[in-house]
């Protein structure tokens, strides 16, 4: 087998790889802050319909169940903000080690090169769990959202239905 330390696609991907997850982490941050910020605004919006006061008992049921929604939509949304901000973390630790290990390969010390090696992946690995994690958080917040959606169209259609002709 050959030394890790004597091919250079290896080393170039112990340090390249964790740079580009972390550049796709923080395009899903910015993505997913931007997600969060809509669902803020979505639960203004329900609060001042609610203040209203003009809601039947239907409706008011519809918008109880669009702001339970909304709210654990926020919620996964928070959670996935979170996971991307530790494979950020980890992406960012991952391509720190792996360069102190590329610099490491060069000497006599293997032993500390092959120990940051492994480092290295175990964070990257960390780092990539974290991004799938999101990933999941972000799925089930736009189902949630797909939800809202759905209830709101047939709601539009109900009433565009009882309206008369013109």
């Amino acid at each position: 087998m050959a030394d890790l330390s004597q091919n250079p696609f290896a080393l170039l991907s112990l340090i390249a790889a964790p740079a580009v997850f972390t550049n796709a982490a923080s395009l899903l941050v910015m993505s997913t802050s931007n997600r969060f910020l809509r669902a803020s605004e979505r639960m203004r919006a329900l609060a001042v319909r609610v203040e209203e006061k003009k809601l039947t008992p239907g409706l008011r049921t519809l918008v109880r169940a669009q702001v339970d929604r909304t709210e654990r939509q926020a919620v996964l949304l928070l959670g996935a903000l979170h996971a991307c901000y530790v494979a950020i973390g980890s992406f960012a630790s991952a391509s720190l080690i792996s360069i102190l290990g590329a610099g490491l390969a060069s000497t006599a010390l293997r032993f500390g090169f092959h120990l940051l090696a492994g480092v290295a992946l175990v964070v990257g690995v960390i780092g990539a769990a974290a991004l799938v994690t999101a990933c999941v958080r972000l799925l089930a917040a736009t189902r949630l959202s797909m939800l809202n959606m759905s209830e709101e169209a047939a709601l539009i259609r109900t009433h565009a239905e009882s309206l008369p002709p013109t």
